[in-house]
């Protein structure tokens, strides 16, 4: 399996997640919140990454990447963060939801006679 093939199947199970928990939850994260926070992981994860292989931390195959880099960073290794920017606002947004839901809830119940 390539690393392009394991970032794929690794932000396909994100996205699906996400989804499902907007469903869930019946509301979406702040959208310009999830973009800003997108670019900022990006050049963080560029930054880092490139300074981490230059000094020999680690390294890749180069047999199993795509041969596209940023920096030093190949582009399969920005899939990770990215899958965190879509993953965690919809788990905030659907736990946040559910939250509020349960406490309508409870209090309802309370005020019944």
């Amino acid at each position: 399996m390539t690393y392009l093939q394991l970032s794929a199947v690794f932000l396909a199970v994100a996205a699906v997640t996400a989804v499902t928990l907007a469903l869930v939850a019946r509301q979406r994260p702040h959208l310009g919140a999830v973009g800003i926070t997108a670019i900022v992981l990006v050049l963080l994860t560029a930054v880092f990454d490139t300074v981490m292989i230059g000094a020999g931390l680690f390294h890749y195959s180069s047999a199993h990447l795509l041969g596209v880099y940023i920096g030093l960073a190949p582009l399969e290794d920005f899939a990770y963060p990215l899958a965190g920017v879509v993953l965690l606002p919809a788990v905030w947004t659907a736990v946040r939801a559910l939250r509020t839901r349960t406490r309508r809830s409870d209090a309802a119940k309370e005020h019944r006679p």
